[in-house]
């Protein structure tokens, strides 16, 4: 069979290499070791483990560790083969992981919150760990005595956590959906300034250093990029999730940028287009179309002698518009809205084609997420469910997809691997999805 090669742009697709099971609860944090077929998880179930690719294929614990109480969030650093795991006592432990990845060695352990740890972050540079907890704190230690340096106050339970170096930057988001951002010292911190554009709780947060642009996620569906070293203020949405933002990541070698829901939906965004800013919506009481009067406008609705009618806003130009002068919806990605909103008739005929082409590219995990990694010397995608399993994709561009694949043509095929071990028969699917 003649094989019809399509000229087509390289597009990241998540193809499934392998899954990791066996968890008796969810898996809060898992990261994948740089340069090793292994990934380290913790997981409610109050286990460390460190799971490492054996000849078989499968992945299998080299390190079991049991902790007295529920591990709720973990910071790898590979340099230092340094594991840093919150607890939901509002403890940190410390271990260090043998150069074969086959021991974990205890370090210290130091109580750094009253209330579970939500996010920990280790900082080789400055020699810090950064955490955050349901105290509503943001703590700092030093990572070699435990002693505390430095706290400070949020207004909300902290759910996302993110620190550049050069700057000494903290970037903090709460469930009030606000993003705070500090200045650190040794032992002290000052505020820089708010950021407010959530509705939700934010959930995810990421920094690129290069670009000096921030990404935060939230319950409210949306992504907001704050472009901090634009200086300008510049905030652009994109709206490409149908449930609460879970994770976010970012490749900066193809600028891109990785998001994930809970609903399992993964969406891959082109940032390397320029971006508009969603307009302000206006204020008025009378279409600024057909000047018809809103239903709370009594004087107009009295003197025309005419119902006053809902206010709807164009996404597009962001005028006060009623129901019959917006009856038309259209995506505009350029904006953000990779789907269909609501716009005036006006806007709608004045989108082309060209701006309606998308800019991100939506794939199913086949699991609600809770956590995602994204590995970029590999390409390779981590994701952890509530189906309490462990899934590692490829997000690398594929030479046969981009000549001989065409747009649908998806085949899964199934591969049963019979094994027996320790004496105990068992069986295992491995599942490969590839392009043909």
């Amino acid at each position: 069979m003649a094989a019809e090669i399509h000229q087509r742009p390289q597009t990241r697709k998540p193809v499934l290499l392998n899954k990791i099971e066996g968890f008796q609860d969810v898996v809060n944090t898992a990261v994948i070791i740089p340069k090793e077929d292994g990934v380290i998880s913790v997981s409610q179930d109050r286990t460390i483990r460190v799971w490492l690719k054996r000849d078989s294929g499968q992945y299998w614990p080299s390190v079991f560790h049991t902790m007295p109480v529920a591990c709720s969030c973990m910071s790898f650093n590979p340099e230092t083969r340094r594991i840093s795991v919150g607890l939901e006592n509002g403890t940190v432990s410390e271990f260090v992981l043998s150069e074969d990845y086959n021991q974990m060695i205890p370090a210290r352990t130091f109580q750094a919150h009253q209330g579970g740890v939500t996010v920990v972050l280790f900082v080789l540079e400055m020699e810090w760990i950064l955490s955050t907890g349901q105290d509503k704190s943001f703590t700092w230690h030093c990572s070699e005595s435990g002693q505390q340096l430095g706290t400070y106050r949020t207004t909300a339970w902290v759910s996302g956590l993110q620190f550049d170096v050069e700057t000494r930057h903290a970037f903090v988001g709460d469930h009030s959906g606000q993003v705070t951002i500090l200045k650190l010292e040794q032992d002290n911190c000052s505020l820089v300034t708010t950021f407010k554009g959530h509705t939700g709780n934010v959930t995810a947060l990421c920094w690129d250093p290069v670009q000096r642009v921030l990404f935060s996620g939230s319950s409210d569906h949306s992504i907001i990029m704050w472009d901090i070293g634009g200086r300008k203020g510049t905030a652009i949405e994109l709206q490409g999730h149908n449930d609460k933002v879970q994770g976010l990541c970012y490749a900066p070698h193809t600028r891109q940028l990785i998001s994930c829901g809970s609903d399992g939906g993964i969406v891959i965004w082109n940032m390397d287009v320029t971006r508009q800013e969603t307009p302000e919506w206006l204020d008025s009481d009378s279409c600024q179309k057909c000047e018809q009067p809103f239903f709370w406008n009594f004087k107009q609705m009295w003197d025309s002698k005419k119902i006053g009618l809902r206010q709807h806003h164009c996404r597009k130009c962001g005028q006060a518009v009623c129901g019959k002068c917006s009856s038309k919806r259209s995506t505009i990605p350029l904006m953000g809205f990779e789907f269909e909103v609501r716009v005036c008739d006006s806007c709608h005929d004045s989108i082309t084609d060209e701006e309606r082409a998308p800019t991100a590219t939506f794939h199913d995990s086949k699991h609600s997420i809770i956590h995602m990694q994204y590995e970029p010397t590999r390409g390779w995608l981590l994701t952890s469910g509530t189906d309490k399993i462990i899934r590692v994709s490829t997000c690398s561009h594929s030479v046969v997809s981009a000549l001989f694949a065409k747009e649908t043509e998806l085949a899964l095929i199934s591969v049963v691997c019979l094994h027996s071990a320790m004496g105990h028969d068992s069986s295992g699917i491995m599942r490969i999805l590839c392009i043909v």
